[in-house]
């Protein structure tokens, strides 16, 4: 499917919103003790900003990993974010594969914290990139 511009900006934009209501889950989970649920909305906050991002290239993947790879294809190494909010959305990731699937797994309240930080540092950045991006379209 061929989006138009402004159906590529109306998407980026309701992924944008969506990131902003997760993101706020996340720091409500995080103020509840829910740690792992924190995690969790924190790592689906940074993929939808992300997701709000690469729709604007026209590229919508569909799978975490597609997501994953294109971050470092077209925002790391096209120079529109630094290395290592690239490496902030694959420990996002890692992190709440562990909450979601792994046994076992410690979750404490400063590893809460830290996603919910990385997650608002990707989401403020990739805010940047989208404005820099929709002045280009």
């Amino acid at each position: 499917m061929i989006l138009s511009i402004e159906e590529k900006k109306a998407l980026s934009k309701y992924r944008l919103e969506k990131a902003e209501r997760l993101r706020e889950d996340a720091e409500a989970l995080l103020k509840d003790g829910r740690w792992e649920s924190s995690v969790n909305r924190s790592y689906y906050a940074a993929l939808s900003a992300a997701k709000a991002a690469l729709i604007l290239f026209g590229i919508d993947p569909k799978t975490h990993e597609g997501v994953k790879t294109m971050i470092n294809k077209k925002l790391v190494l096209d120079g529109f974010i630094p290395k290592e909010y690239g490496k902030w959305f694959r420990n996002l990731l890692s992190e709440r594969e562990d909450v979601d699937y792994a046994d076992y797994v410690s979750i404490d309240s400063s590893d809460a914290e830290e996603a919910y930080k990385n997650a608002s540092m990707f989401i403020e950045k990739v805010k940047e990139v989208i404005n820099v991006l929709i002045q280009q379209l």
